[in-house]
């Protein structure tokens, strides 16, 4: 059953980072099989009071391989970017 991890980067608060982070991310991510479906853009909230600034959608064979991923050697250089580079929420959804 597919995975979905929902990211908001709220603020950037170091854009060197961050850019690190853009140019190496996407690769592994597709290593472990996920794809991203929401990358920033357009959107609109219809209820409630969530207010994104920059969501970002990927979705994951499974939630044991996006936590793989969030969780591997080939990530964690790039977390570390992300956490020090920004400041948001991550949430892991498991699909049907």
């Amino acid at each position: 059953m597919p995975a979905y991890c929902i990211f908001d980067i709220r603020e950037i608060v170091d854009r060197e980072k961050m850019a690190k982070y853009r140019e190496g991310v996407a690769p592994t991510v597709e290593k472990f099989g996920g794809r991203y479906l929401a990358l920033g853009g357009p959107f609109e909230v219809v209820e409630g009071d969530w207010r994104p600034v920059f969501p970002v959608i990927l979705e994951f064979p499974s939630l044991e391989q996006a936590h793989r991923w969030y969780r591997s050697e080939d990530y964690r250089e790039l977390l570390d970017l992300r956490l020090q580079g920004s400041r948001g929420t991550a949430v892991f959804v498991a699909g049907k």
